[in-house]
């Protein structure tokens, strides 16, 4: 897994999720205030949790269709995904310690 959040699109959204058994996607749009932000804590994470948690970052302007699907309305959202299946979501700009609180949670 890789130390750095990697791409996520409407085409390979279901490939990489679904061959992680935990993943967070950070749904953003480059003129989001608090998605760029929030953008230096999901990398942080990355890399603090290489190897256990894969982070990916899904562009909603150029993806509609999978944030249509996951019904993003606000942005920043931070999907949390375990064996393909969202397991929860955290919308705005949160502190790191309190992303860390919830995907710890599912971490086993």
């Amino acid at each position: 897994m890789s130390a750095k959040p990697v791409p996520v699109t409407d085409s390979n959204f279901s490939e990489i999720v679904d061959k992680h058994s935990l993943a967070l996607v950070d749904c953003w749009a480059p003129w989001c205030g608090p998605c760029v932000a929030i953008a230096p804590i999901v990398e942080e994470l990355a890399k603090e949790y290489a190897g256990k948690i894969l982070f990916g970052k899904l562009n909603i302007d150029e993806n509609p269709k999978t944030a249509e699907r996951f019904r993003i309305f606000s942005i920043p959202t931070l999907l949390i995904t375990k064996n393909g299946k969202e397991v929860d979501r955290i919308v705005g700009l949160v502190p790191k310690d309190q992303i860390e609180a919830r995907l710890k949670k599912h971490l086993e």
